[in-house]
């Protein structure tokens, strides 16, 4: 690691789908001497390798990776358990004098690795009685009323998303404040430079198409089915993300499976904009234009640049 840093940096490569993270991020890992920690939700998951866009070993060129195959399938996502892994490995890193290099997609992990986040608890009959109230009225109606509660995390929250609903009508419930007073703050625990990757629209939807197409023809059917036998469909995280919901859907014979990829192409299309809309609100997240057929070894050397700027 270069001389010129005052002290460890802490990176965090943010961005939509398909942008390009994971390659920059090796690449800095390498630079620095540093290893990559995951921060895409869906990556946390084992088996779950061809339709989150997983980076196979030879692609890892030798840099450790951290927090990826993690969870079983069946289990449901925690993001307060991921903080505690992740800065487990933040810190263990730094006192080690290796730069943890952050990269992927999902922002509220992002956030709960690297800013101030505390989880209010859970309790089970709050929990159980909203869940079913979701299963009998449906997510628009809980929706509804947290947008009473609760304008702010209404206009978060999705109006299908009944999981975060819920969530957020519990933690309304259990401490009599907003469900939006529990979000991150911008106040760094450690504090990273925090890197984006932005990829023009018209490029980012050819690359997310060619990115489906490929995860296609490297089995991701065949990856579903295998996953599916080990409980993928009970799974109310895992079974939900992208690709996976639409090839389940398939084999339930709810479309045909041009239908599927075709969904796939339009959802992930979708979520790739509100992963952009979510990152451009922070303001401290240093954005890196990559146009068509841009060298990488330029946008690293724009990244080292202003990692070292910072530290």
């Amino acid at each position: 690691m270069s001389s010129s840093f005052s002290r460890i940096p802490v990176v965090s490569v943010v961005g939509a789908t398909a942008a390009g993270k994971s390659d920059l991020a090796v690449a800095l890992a390498r630079a620095l001497g540093g290893e990559v920690i995951n921060t895409d939700s869906m990556q946390l998951y084992r088996g779950m390798d061809i339709g989150t866009a997983k980076l196979t070993t030879a692609e890892r060129e030798g840099i450790p990776h951290h927090l990826l195959d993690v969870w079983e399938v069946t289990e449901t996502a925690s993001v307060a358990e991921y903080q505690r892994l992740a800065r487990a490995e933040i810190d263990r890193l730094l006192a080690a004098g290796r730069p943890p290099v952050l990269v992927g997609g999902s922002g509220l992990y992002v956030r709960a690795a690297i800013d101030e986040m505390e989880f209010p608890g859970t309790d089970p009959v709050v929990r159980a009685h909203l869940e079913a109230e979701l299963t009998e009225q449906g997510p628009a109606t809980l929706h509804a009323r947290l947008a009473v509660l609760d304008p702010a995390a209404a206009v978060a929250i999705l109006p299908s998303n009944g999981r975060r609903i819920v969530r957020a009508l519990e933690v309304i419930e259990l401490t009599g404040r907003p469900f939006t007073a529990s979000l991150p703050s911008n106040t760094a625990v450690y504090p990273a430079v925090q890197l984006g990757v932005a990829v023009p629209r018209p490029e980012l939807d050819e690359r997310i198409a060619l990115r489906v197409d490929r995860m296609w023809q490297a089995g991701l059917l065949e990856e579903v089915r295998a996953l599916e036998a080990r409980g993928l469909r009970e799974g109310l995280t895992a079974g939900r993300a992208l690709g996976y919901q639409q090839v389940l859907a398939h084999f339930s014979g709810e479309c045909t499976e041009e239908e599927a990829r075709a969904e796939t192409v339009r959802a992930t299309k979708r979520f790739a904009r509100r992963q952009e809309s979510w990152f451009r609100r922070d303001e401290r997240i240093h954005w890196l234009e990559r146009p068509a057929g841009a060298d990488p070894a330029d946008l690293l050397e724009r990244s080292l640049k202003l990692i070292e700027e910072s530290f």
